[in-house]
């Protein structure tokens, strides 16, 4: 066996990055699956033309090891009229390790890079559920992490200097 082969283990995917530096998924995992349809079956026989809002967050935690772990929730609810049709709520995680990287490029890794590892399991999820609640199969669009990101980025310090986030009076 050459000296640079390295058995690693099948769960856990790396990265390629610069010398010094590792990044490695470990594992994604569902941590909550849910679906309510509270005005079933009568929303059934109804048109179904829905208002659908869609509320997204994330998470990060420390653990130990340089790994961290990252989650991504996305709900979803359909309203016809003032019924609601259906809420749809799931939250995906997953263990990363992160080394060699300075705070700040850390914290923008764990809010950038790992929810786009975790969103297409989120996506695929959120439509299977939808379509087995008997309703027409739902796709989230893409996500802009890194915009989400420095919206953030920007809100936090506006707060900072006292003044008040966009949008806000």
């Amino acid at each position: 066996m050459a000296e640079n082969d390295q058995v690693q283990n099948p769960q856990e995917q790396a990265v390629e990055t610069p010398e010094g530096i590792q990044l490695n998924i470990q594992t994604i995992y569902a941590k909550d699956v849910s679906f309510e349809s509270p005005n079933a079956p009568e929303i059934f026989l109804q048109e179904y033309k829905p208002d659908i809002n869609v509320n997204l967050g994330n998470a990060t935690k420390a653990l130990e090891n340089d790994a961290y772990e990252v989650d991504l929730q996305v709900t979803v609810t359909s309203k016809v009229g003032e019924k609601t049709a259906f809420i749809a709520e799931v939250k995906y995680g997953g263990v990363f390790t992160v080394k060699g990287l300075d705070d700040e490029t850390r914290a923008r890794v764990l809010r950038t890079f790992c929810p786009e590892q975790l969103f297409p399991y989120v996506r695929e999820a959120v439509s299977e559920t939808i379509a087995r609640g008997g309703f027409p199969r739902f796709i989230l669009t893409p996500i802009n992490f890194n915009a989400m990101y420095e919206q953030a980025l920007q809100q936090a310090q506006q707060q900072q200097a006292g003044q008040p986030a966009e949008g806000q009076a």
